[in-house]
């Protein structure tokens, strides 16, 4: 049997040993939307929430700032931007007037070729001013004040100074605030660099509700949720996306609700229930534009820990083109292995702030504690490869023959699209 992982820009093709039983995991067939842009556009007419449609939520606006995800995440903008920066023009918000900000957290900015390749459509940068999110530009970011718990929020002056406030995003499961889009876009997607690396400290991230499609209880969403109440609130275009990258869904409206409601749409697709867990996963980062770097080629390591059984083997297919990830990030590695993983989390746990990168090392420590990670690359040069922390395999082939003959069992899972879909046990689900 071939099983085809997504990889880099196409997939790989694997041969399964003929002698092991294949579980296939996957998300249901999910509905395909006919005319996409028609969709996006009707999305703006037909509000969720308390919001008004978005040509009279933009009618009398002087000004607006539409955030869209980085690079990292497929987010069809060649859909959403077009009906959103047509709408604004036409409800008389001057071109230059209207931002269109990449909110990218605390990574690296996307430009040139790359932000062309983002946006997806070569008229919006022609339209409409495009820029990168700074979060180390301590003069672009305004306070916002302290949470509960003591967070200081800062947020990019470019949105918060806009009379008219959009995120754009796709929502999808994520291995810490539960799922993507919405409220995350906003905080950490345009927070200062102090924001976000108390978002990211072991404070949050040891929550045993930190993880993915958690949302009740997690702390991290409900920080997110009191800066959404913080900043008076913000409009949303949510986007979901098959498993060959085509709108299966897209809904507008008041941030929370109508990211609720995007939220309600996938879990149903997203949330596989398995009756049984494996000695052996095979699972893939999701390919391009996520597998680019090792750093969020964790999320495919992460996703698929409530199947795992002890002492089992997560074997993982990743393109890592552009290698580790940021120079941070690369250190945190090098401090997990020089320190090993107990004295690492010690170390962390003590912090009120994160060191940039090192949640995603936190973050590999879950799966390293139930199991084992192998990882196939070719993107990867040989000082690199130390520094992953995991076992480093060139045959994929070889690394089931040698997991199925460790454990004794010969029933494994296949998980070809990685982190998109997250099996989750249920043991009172009839095994097939």
């Amino acid at each position: 049997m071939i099983v085809e992982l997504r990889y880099g820009k196409g997939t790989l093709p694997v041969r399964l040993p003929t002698d092991i039983v294949v579980n296939e995991i996957r998300k249901p067939a999910m509905p395909v939307v006919a005319d996409a842009k028609a969709a996006a556009s009707a999305a703006l007419m037909a509000p969720v929430g308390n919001a008004q449609s978005l040509i009279n939520a933009a009618r009398g606006k002087q000004s607006a700032c539409v955030l869209i995800c980085d690079i990292t995440r497929p987010v069809p903008n060649g859909v959403l931007l077009p009906p959103i920066i047509e709408t604004l023009i036409a409800a008389g918000i001057k071109r230059d007037k209207i931002t269109v900000l990449v909110a990218t957290g605390l990574h690296r900015p996307n430009e040139g070729t790359e932000l062309a390749e983002l946006v997806g459509d070569p008229a919006i940068l022609d339209q409409v001013p495009v820029a990168n999110h700074f979060a180390h530009d301590d003069a672009a970011h305004a306070l916002v004040g302290t949470t509960k718990s003591g967070t200081v929020v800062r947020l990019d002056r470019r949105f918060l100074e806009a009379e008219l406030k959009i995120a754009t995003g796709l929502v999808e499961p994520h291995f810490m605030a539960g799922y993507s889009g919405g409220r995350k876009v906003i905080a950490p997607g345009v927070a200062h660099a102090e924001t976000i690396t108390i978002f990211h400290s072991a404070r949050f991230m040891e929550h045993p509700n930190c993880a993915n499609c958690v949302l009740e209880g997690n702390p991290l969403h409900e920080e997110q949720l009191e800066i959404m109440a913080m900043i008076g609130g913000a409009l949303a275009v949510n986007a979901v996306i098959d498993e060959e990258r085509h709108l299966s869904f897209v809904n507008y409206g008041e941030i929370v609700a109508s990211h609720h409601e995007a939220v309600s749409f996938v879990r149903r697709y997203a949330e596989v229930p398995v009756a049984r867990r494996f000695s052996t996963i095979l699972t893939s980062a999701a390919g391009h534009p996520l597998d680019k770097t090792y750093y969020q080629t964790v999320k495919g390591m992460v996703s698929p820990i409530d199947i795992l059984a002890p002492g089992g083997d997560i074997i993982i297919a990743s393109a890592c083109a552009e290698g580790m990830g940021s120079k941070h990030y690369v250190e945190a590695q090098r401090r997990l292995i020089d320190h090993g993983a107990a004295r690492f989390l010690e170390r962390i746990t003590a912090q009120r702030h994160a060191l940039i990168d090192e949640w995603q090392t936190e973050m590999q420590l879950k799966p390293m504690r139930l199991g084992n990670i192998h990882l196939y690359t070719d993107g990867l040069s040989p000082g690199d490869r130390t520094l992953t922390g995991v076992t480093m395999i060139d045959s994929i082939e070889a690394a089931i023959t040698a997991s199925v003959a460790r454990s004794g069992d010969r029933s494994i899972a296949v998980i070809p699209e990685g982190p998109y879909v997250v099996p989750m046990f249920r043991p009172a689900i009839k095994a097939a």
